[in-house]
């Protein structure tokens, strides 16, 4: 396996500008984020080039720091891309794309994800793995991220 894609979508309670607003906001992505143990290196101020470090910890047993690097960031259009890798210095990337849509009385949040697998141990073990778990990972920080925009609202 060389690379995989994924996407999720989900529909938030609350205004667009505040759901896309929690999820740039980088030192509360443990929040709603259960992969994320916590936030190592906060970014200052999402623009393009900015860069975070945050400790993985997806569970049983395996934990890792990445860093992300924002490649797009549109408040009035909601689009947040940026790229993230494994700080041990691997070269496989995955690239992320949040996409926040206002609909009458609630917002649609999508996210996508492009793994790009570079080394033989991702290709053949690592990538398998991550594939399986980010589709339920992904799943369950857009139920956690609707209920943290439900808490902000109130």
């Amino acid at each position: 396996m060389q690379e995989f894609h994924g996407s999720e979508t989900n529909t938030v309670t609350g205004p667009a500008d505040a759901v896309f607003g929690l999820i740039t906001d980088v030192d509360r992505l443990p929040a709603w984020n259960r992969a994320i143990e916590r936030v190592v290196e906060p970014a200052s101020d999402l623009a393009p080039g900015t860069e975070w470090t945050v400790k993985m910890h997806p569970g049983r047993g395996m934990s890792w720091l990445s860093r992300s690097r924002v490649e797009e960031i549109d408040q009035n259009g909601h689009r947040f891309r940026y790229r993230t890798w494994n700080a041990d210095g691997n070269p496989s990337y995955s690239d992320w794309t949040w996409e926040v849509v206002p609909l009458d009385s609630s917002t649609q949040v999508t996210v996508t994800w492009e793994v790009h697998l570079e080394t033989l141990d991702r290709k053949l073990l690592a990538g398998p793995i991550r594939k399986r778990q980010l589709r339920k990972e992904v799943a369950a920080s857009l139920v956690a991220l609707a209920e943290a925009a439900r808490t902000d609202a109130t």
